[in-house]
């Protein structure tokens, strides 16, 4: 009897074993996706509800072209054409920017982002040249709203491997003109489950 107290205050005493942190499905992660316009704001939020990194800071890494596919990505909608998407008017250029982005050293997204210099501030497009930053917070002035084309489920072509899903999108001024045109690989990284 007394050895069985004994037992019984142990483990009262005994530290309790966190329980593992219950494994986030695509649907929630679309879910935050689906609430902001821009996907830099939408993976800080995923970023801080899983406690990837403290702070939640989503940073840009600006992919050397050694270090990008050999082919662009395919976007799944059926008009592939970041020039004629844009709506480029005479004298127009299209600069192509291919980023991954990332919390606390965790890559959540590898994007390609077509966007036309001549529509934004010459204080942005130097941004752009010569920071990391994410191009959703340098543009965030112009007001823009995301419009979605197509979501896949998986890699679209060029899409890294591991791809849980991948986005079509274009992001258009507030008088409707497009702003840039993006394809966006989001990584199996925002689904594993984290050390405790």
């Amino acid at each position: 009897m007394a050895s069985e107290l004994i037992a019984a205050f142990a483990l009262m005493a005994s530290p309790a074993v966190p329980a593992p942190a219950p494994v986030p499905t695509l649907a929630q992660f679309e879910a935050v996706l689906r609430r902001h316009d821009s996907a830099t704001l939408a993976l800080e939020e995923w970023c801080a509800l899983r406690q990837i990194a403290r702070p939640a800071a989503v940073t840009a890494r600006v992919l050397a072209p050694a270090e990008a596919p050999t082919r662009l990505p395919t976007a799944p909608g059926p008009h592939h054409d970041p020039a004629r998407k844009l709506e480029l008017k005479d004298g127009e250029a299209v600069t192509l920017r291919n980023v991954s982005l990332s919390c606390g050293g965790t890559v959540l997204s590898v994007a390609w982002n077509w966007y036309v210099p001549a529509r934004l501030s010459r204080e942005m497009n130097e941004a752009l040249r010569s920071s990391q930053a994410p191009f959703g917070k340098v543009v965030a002035p112009l007001g823009f709203r995301r419009r979605p084309l197509s979501i896949v489920a998986g890699p679209a072509r060029g899409c890294p491997a591991d791809t849980i899903s991948t986005h079509e999108a274009m992001l258009v001024l507030p008088d409707g003109t497009p702003l840039a045109y993006l394809v966006e690989c989001y990584t199996a990284a925002n689904l594993e489950p984290l050390p405790r």
